[in-house]
């Protein structure tokens, strides 16, 4: 298969998981490109499928139902349709990242192990984790970040349950941010020794979008850490030019 030239690459999405981020994710990849006309912009392919079996229920033992065929059909059907490379707006599919790269042969992008090189080039040495217990539990943040010489914290179980009520009760049900209780799941991390905290489900990512002002807690050093554009800044610089302004994202 042809490989395109480099930074003209075009980008394969297996979106849908869930299907607002995966929309919040391509706006984020527009407006980090520095384009000055359509045609710089970059060529993105999207399978949008919302119906792909719930990551964290089958990664916790809640479901037999599987993620993995389906991601799998998707990102073959993005190579054969052109794709170089491919980006996973789901932090939780990450999971899977490893076996999705060599069964579908093209790179997959990897947002967590791009984070920690956020992480070192802005001085932090301690993230709190916020994340799905899918995530939590097969421990992606604390074994990468390990090999980069960095610590994770992350919250009690009473706190955890909270951050799983934000995901699947107010960002996925579509209703209000409970910001109190979004508060004291970020003020335990920080109490623990985080110097910044990862937004590291897309879905809390659409959560800072809608709601910056929370984010504005004085508790961190070096403040909040959004995963989707840690991702989002991944795929432009691997598929196109990315604008100064972006360089920095913590």
């Amino acid at each position: 298969m042809e490989i395109h030239s480099e930074n003209r690459k075009i980008l394969g999405v297996i979106g849908g998981l869930g299907p607002m981020a995966s929309a919040y994710f391509m706006r984020l990849v527009t407006e980090m490109t520095d384009a000055k006309t359509d045609q710089e912009h970059i060529e993105i392919l999207l399978h949008s499928k919302p119906q792909l079996p719930d990551r964290t229920g089958f990664i916790i033992g809640e479901s037999k139902e599987s993620p993995l065929p389906g991601m799998l059909e998707a990102g073959q059907g993005l190579r054969r349709s052109g794709a170089d490379i491919i980006a996973i707006p789901c932090v939780t599919a990450h999971f899977f990242q490893k076996t999705l790269e060599e069964e579908i042969g093209i790179p997959v992008l990897n947002a967590i192990e791009d984070a920690a090189e956020v992480l070192k080039q802005a001085g932090v040495k301690t993230a709190g984790i916020m994340a799905t217990d899918g995530t939590v539990k097969s421990e992606l943040f604390p074994k990468v970040f390990k090999s980069h010489g960095l610590e994770c914290v992350i919250p009690s179980a009473e706190r955890q349950r909270d951050v799983m009520h934000v995901i699947y009760h107010n960002v996925k049900a579509g209703i209000p941010i409970e910001k109190d209780r979004f508060m004291g799941i970020t003020r335990e991390l920080f109490d623990k020794g985080a110097e910044a905290v990862i937004l590291g489900c897309t879905e809390l990512s659409i959560m800072k979008r809608d709601n910056p002002d929370i984010l504005q807690w004085g508790g961190a050093r070096h403040g909040f850490l959004d995963i989707l554009e840690v991702l989002a800044q991944s795929s432009v610089r691997k598929c196109g030019k990315l604008k100064a302004e972006y360089e920095k994202l913590i």
